[in-house]
C-alpha cells in the first residue's frame, strides 16, 4: 500500500510505516510511505496513491485525483475541510477523515499568549476584560475553558450551534441540555473588549463567514478593542482592515491568518500588534494529534488494531517541571505562559524572515513549540490556587 503524506505531519513515519507493510492473514501487503510538499502537490505525483494524508494548504478535488483510480482513503490532519471537495470524494466512494479539535488547545494557548503580551504592553488588567468568541466549536470551547479558569468574562457567538441547541430542546423539553451555553449575537461579541475569531471558512448559505468581519462592522469597533484572528484568512476583509488602520483607528490587531495565503497583504503587517504565519495551531502536540487521529481512522478502515499512541513519541519538554511557591496572579500567569510559549518569538520570525524565506517556509521550518500540558507545575502547598492545572498544565503537590 502506498501512503502519501504531507511532509509537515509530525510522527507520520512512526505512525504509518507499518501500515504500508502488513499481513491480513491471507495477503502480505508491501508498500511505501512517500512525503510531499503540500502546496505544490500534483495529480501526477499521487496517481498511484492508495492513501493521501494532507494538511490545509492542499486542495483535494477532481483536479488532484483524476489520474488516480485506486485511492480509497483521504485524510486531513486539520480541523477544517474547506480545502476538501467532499462531494467529489463521496461520489467516488473515497473514505474521508479529518482531525476535528486536534489543534484546538494550541490555538487557545496562542490567543492566551497574545493576551498576556498585550496586557503587559498596554498595562491591561485581564480580569477586567470581556472576551467575545466567534465560533463555539472545538477551538472556541477550549479558549472558553481557559478563560473560565482565569475568571475572565466571555461571550460566545455561534448561530449554528445556537439553533442546534434550540432544536434539540424543542424536540425533547424534558431532557437536560448537553450544551448549556448562552449564545449571543455577533453585534454583542463585536462590542466586547477582545474579539477572537474561531470559525471555518463558509461561502454562501445562511451563515457565511467569508469576510464576516468587513468594512461595515469594522467601523463599529472602538479604539481600545483587541481583534484576534486565528482561524481562516478570509474571515476578515484584509483590505477593509488596512483602510481602517490607515485612517488612524486604534483597534489592536493580532493576525495569524491572512487573505490570499501564502501571499499576504504586506501593507497590513506594520499595523498588526502581533503577526504570524498561520501557526497558531502548530504546537507539536496540535500537529501530532492530527497524525494520530488519521492513524486511528486508517487502522479502523483496514480493520487493524492501533499499535501506537501519541504519548509513545512525544519528547520531554525542555523545562519539564516548575515549582510554584506563591498564589496565582496575572504576573505569574505571564511568566508561566511565556515560559512555554511566547508569541513574540513567532511575530519576530514573521517580520524578519517572511520576505527572505516565504510564508510556506516559515510554516515548514516552524520551531518546536509545546503545549502547557508538557510542563508539570508543582504546587508547594495544597492551599495554593489550582488555576495552572485548570489552564492545562500537568500538576503535582510537594
Amino acid at each position: 500500500m502506498k501512503i502519501y503524506f504531507d511532509e509537515n505531519m509530525p510522527f507520520a513515519q512512526e505512525f504509518f510505516t507499518e501500515l504500508c507493510h502488513f499481513n491480513d492473514g491471507i495477503n502480505d501487503f508491501q508498500g511505501e510511505l512517500v512525503p510531499f510538499s503540500g502546496r505544490t502537490l500534483t495529480a501526477e505525483q499521487v496517481a498511484d496513491a492508495d492513501v493521501l494524508l494532507v494538511r490545509s494548504i492542499t486542495q483535494v478535488n477532481q483536479q488532484l485525483l483524476h489520474l488516480n483510480d485506486k485511492i480509497s482513503f483521504v485524510g486531513s490532519a486539520t480541523i477544517g475541510t474547506d480545502h476538501i471537495d467532499l462531494s467529489y470524494l463521496a461520489k467516488r466512494n473515497i473514505s474521508f477523515h479529518s482531525a476535528p479539535g486536534c489543534n484546538a488547545i494550541s490555538v487557545a494557548e496562542y490567543v492566551l499568549s497574545a493576551l498576556v503580551v498585550l496586557a503587559e504592553r498596554y498595562l491591561l488588567n485581564l480580569s477586567s476584560l470581556t472576551v467575545g468568541i466567534v465560533g463555539g466549536g472545538n477551538t472556541g470551547t477550549r479558549l472558553s475553558e481557559k478563560l473560565t479558569a482565569l475568571g475572565i468574562k466571555h461571550k460566545i457567538c455561534d448561530p449554528l450551534l445556537e439553533r442546534k441547541q434550540a432544536e434539540k430542546q424543542k424536540q425533547d423539553s424534558t431532557s437536560k441540555p448537553t450544551d448549556k451555553r448562552n449564545y449571543v449575537s455577533l453585534s454583542d461579541v463585536l462590542a466586547c473588549d477582545v474579539i477572537s475569531l474561531h470559525v471555518p471558512k463558509i461561502v454562501g448559505g445562511e451563515h457565511p463567514t467569508d469576510k464576516l468581519i468587513n468594512a461595515d462592522n469594522l467601523a463599529l469597533l472602538r479604539d481600545d478593542q483587541i481583534l484576534i484572528s486565528a482561524c481562516r484568512g478570509d474571515v476578515i476583509d484584509n483590505h477593509a482592515l488596512l483602510a481602517l488602520k490607515e485612517a488612524g483607528h486604534g483597534v489592536k490587531v493580532v493576525l495569524d491568518v491572512w487573505q490570499g495565503e501564502p501571499d499576504v497583504l504586506e501593507a497590513l503587517i506594520p499595523y498588526a500588534e502581533i503577526a504570524t504565519a498561520h501557526i497558531a495551531g502548530y504546537s507539536l502536540e496540535g500537529k501530532a494529534r492530527g497524525s494520530e487521529m488519521l492513524y486511528q481512522a486508517l487502522c479502523q478502515q483496514l480493520d487493524i488494531k492501533p499499535k501506537y499512541q501519541l504519548k509513545n513519541f512525544l519528547p520531554s519538554a525542555s523545562i519539564p517541571v516548575v515549582e510554584i511557591n506563591q498564589d496565582f496572579s496575572q504576573i505569574l500567569l505571564s511568566q508561566l505562559v511565556k515560559m512555554v510559549y511566547d508569541v513574540r518569538r513567532d511575530d519576530a520570525i514573521f517580520r524578519q524572515q517572511l520576505f527572505s524565506h516565504g510564508f510556506d517556509s516559515l510554516r515548514k521550518n516552524y520551531p518546536v513549540r509545546r503545549e502547557f500540558s508538557a510542563v508539570t507545575v508543582t504546587l508547594s502547598s495544597k492551599t495554593l490556587s489550582d488555576v495552572p492545572h485548570r489552564l492545562g498544565f500537568s500538576k503535582t503537590f510537594n
